[in-house]
Order: C-alpha cells, then sequence, then structure tokens
C-alpha cells in the first residue's frame, strides 16, 4: 500500500482493516509494524496477486511495465498506464480493469445524488451500496462478454460498449440540446 511518499510492503500480505486503522490513527503508513518500507515505483514491481494504481496518471510505462507481477491490475487513477505499457500487459495476458470501468462508481453515484435532489428520496447507505453493487456489476459483465465476443482487451471491450450506448442514445434520442 502506498501514499504520496512512498508505501509499506510484506510478502505476505497486508491486513487491509489494520492498515486503514493505522493510517487514520498516525495519518502515515511510515512505521507501520510487520511492514518494511518502499519507494512508489519499487513499489509497482512487487510479487502480488492485485495492483491498483490509485493516485496520478502515467505511472504504468513502457520502462516499468515489464516489472509488474501482478495478474491484475484495476486502474483507480485517470490514466495510469500509457498505450505502450497497456500493448506490453496485453502482451504479458495480464488483465487491466480500464480506468473508465474502474472509476465510474463515483459518477454513477453523482447521479444518484441528482436523482435524490430531483425527487425528494433519501437513500441510505446501504440503499445506495446495492444500486451501485447493481450497476458496476452489469457493466463488469457487459464489458467482459464484449471482450470475450470481439477478442480484444477490457479496455477496448469498455471503448466499444460506451460508443455503442452513445450511439443508441442519440438514435433514440436524437441530438442534444
Amino acid at each position: 500500500m502506498s501514499e504520496d511518499y512512498g508505501g509499506i510492503y510484506n510478502p505476505l500480505g497486508l491486513s487491509i482493516k489494520r492498515v486503514l486503522e493505522y493510517r487514520a490513527r498516525e495519518k502515515t503508513l511510515r512505521g507501520f509494524p510487520g511492514a518494511q518500507e518502499i519507494g512508489n515505483q519499487d513499489l509497482l514491481g512487487v510479487d502480488c496477486d492485485l495492483l491498483v494504481p490509485a493516485a496520478i496518471g502515467n505511472q504504468l510505462t513502457s520502462r516499468n511495465a515489464r516489472d509488474v507481477k501482478a495478474k491484475l491490475i484495476v486502474e483507480g487513477a485517470n490514466g495510469p498506464t500509457t498505450p505502450e505499457a497497456d500493448a506490453i500487459f496485453r502482451e504479458r495476458d495480464i488483465f487491466v480493469v480500464p480506468d473508465i470501468l474502474a472509476n465510474a462508481g463515483g459518477v454513477t453515484v453523482s447521479y444518484f445524488e441528482w436523482v435524490q435532489d430531483l425527487q425528494s428520496f433519501f437513500w441510505s447507505e446501504h440503499e445506495v451500496n446495492q444500486k451501485l453493487k447493481a450497476i458496476l456489476s452489469r457493466a463488469f459483465s457487459e464489458v467482459l462478454k464484449t471482450k470475450l465476443e470481439k477478442k480484444v482487451d477490457m479496455r477496448m471491450a469498455a471503448y466499444c460498449r460506451a460508443v455503442a450506448r452513445v450511439a443508441g442514445a442519440t438514435r433514440e434520442r436524437g441530438l442534444y440540446p
């Protein structure tokens, strides 16, 4: 796990709950018991199952993509992977959940807030999370289905789905405004 200065690593794993509690209390990851400190660039190449670049863009590049050991990358930041790194991940058969799919939760919840405001609804956090899970699960399934049908990567599949949805909405509703 990392923050702006660098991060922490334990090859046996980290307890997310314990790390979050520690970070809330100490305001830093530095000094977390049972972990070694590691620089952010080094963190991208540690042996792990899941890599979530979630801070800034262009972190995964042609210079470091071959060092990534994760088999699954979920892009939490906007544009964390360069096109050159994307090609390397495809070549290495690393599954990438692209930012436009992985980041859809924030935009979706903003839409929920707009709907609630318009109609004077007040959903509980549990209701919002249920609705969000349903939408994101469906979106992931649709993108994965497109990936498999068209034999493309997840990013291209997400783009295909997005363009198809915009085209469909334009056919149904016409151009806006």
